[in-house]
């Protein structure tokens, strides 16, 4: 499982012309889900997520979490974060989940944040969407839950 996470001031997300998601200050999470990704994976990456101590602190320093702020969190799927362009120019989506394993594994992440406590909203699964937000910083975390990165 990938995910990009980016601290974001301010984001919404629209499908079909209409927003489904809007957060204030929070995290926006694009989430890849991998074939053999497993519940591990779902807990691996969303403790890291909200724990990740990317918000600033009194002496500006990242030293605060997404809880520690009370933030929002915004989850959009997204398979292409599994693209592999190492070889030719067209990237390859051999370890990308299949549709229905990748939907599944996308609910079970986005319950287990929701499980949280915090403010949850998400975007809509294999649909084409319009994301708009103002990231801080900008502060960008690439995650991998089979840690390759």
């Amino acid at each position: 499982m990938r995910a990009v996470v980016q601290r974001v001031i301010n984001c919404s997300v629209a499908a079909a012309g209409k927003i489904v998601g809007n957060i204030n200050k929070g995290i926006l999470v694009y989430l890849g889900v991998e074939e053999n990704d497993s519940e591990k994976d779902v807990k691996y990456i969303t403790d890291k997520v909200i724990n990740l101590r990317i918000f600033n602190d009194y002496n500006n320093k990242m030293n605060l979490s997404l809880k520690d702020i009370g933030g929002e969190l915004l989850l959009v799927s997204q398979f292409t974060l599994l693209g592999d362009v190492r070889r030719g120019r067209r990237p390859s989506y051999s370890r990308a989940a299949d549709p229905e394993y990748a939907k599944k594994y996308y609910h079970l992440t986005l319950r287990a944040f929701k499980e949280s406590g915090l403010k949850v909203e998400a975007g809509r699964f294999r649909e084409v969407m319009e994301i708009n937000y103002t990231n801080i910083g900008p502060v960008t975390i690439l995650l991998d839950s089979r840690k390759l990165f």
